[in-house]
């Protein structure tokens, strides 16, 4: 089970750190995503780590200012939001997957290769 949290309403070029808590699985051995959606928009990818937390992409238009953690001991993956844009604003949603295979062939940019969701946390950033 995944639990995200963190979201809120923040003025541009502010900050937020959305967390994605961990349950019933053993958490070293997922990769974890971050994945947005904006209304009327299709699901997009913003970020993802990999197991052992030495393999981070990103989507241009987050890279330089999202930074993707995760803390094994606690069972947490981080998302944390710098200089946020009124672009920014959507809800996010936190994924994990056990499935080495998908993940390396979409350098984990796929929400296919995910086996498992958060229910979303909404993030809003006025301008």
């Amino acid at each position: 089970q995944l639990q995200a949290s963190g979201g809120g309403l923040v003025q541009a070029g502010g900050s937020l750190r959305l967390s994605c808590a961990v349950s019933g699985r053993t958490f070293r051995s997922l990769a974890m995503g971050w994945f947005r959606q904006a209304p009327g928009k299709e699901r997009e990818f913003v970020a993802t780590i990999n197991w052992s937390g030495d393999r981070k992409y990103y989507a241009d238009s987050v890279k330089g200012r999202f930074a993707i953690s995760r803390d094994n001991a606690g069972n947490t993956g981080y998302l944390q939001m710098n200089s946020l844009k009124s672009e920014d604003t959507a809800t996010y949603y936190c994924a994990a997957t056990g499935r080495a295979s998908p993940w390396y062939q979409s350098y984990g940019r796929e929400a296919g290769a995910y086996d498992a969701w958060g229910q979303g946390t909404q993030v809003t950033v006025s301008s």
